[in-house]
């Protein structure tokens, strides 16, 4: 097995319309490069620099990421990017 990247709505332009990409790697980061080897421009979209996008979180599993691109992904995650939601 290996994870499962859900690709968020605004994203599938650049998977050509895929919404769950399946690729390799040992945390975000390697998940994030492994799905830019296959769709140019994705990491571009997700991360600024070494970090997550300002405005972006990403799950593993059912939990959010804290470790953000260093978090690690086991071979049968599933690694959600979604819009950080903030509240008061």
């Amino acid at each position: 097995m290996v994870p499962l990247v859900y690709i968020p709505p605004l994203l599938k332009s650049l998977t050509n319309g895929q919404e769950i990409v399946e690729v390799s790697g040992k945390n975000v980061r390697e998940v994030i490069q492994a799905v830019e080897a296959i769709y140019p421009g994705f990491a571009a979209r997700i991360c600024d620099g070494d970090d997550l996008r300002s405005g972006l979180a990403v799950t593993v599993g059912t939990k959010l990421a804290t470790n953000g691109l260093r978090e690690v992904v086991d071979t049968d995650s599933e690694v959600h990017f979604l819009p950080a939601i903030s509240g008061g």
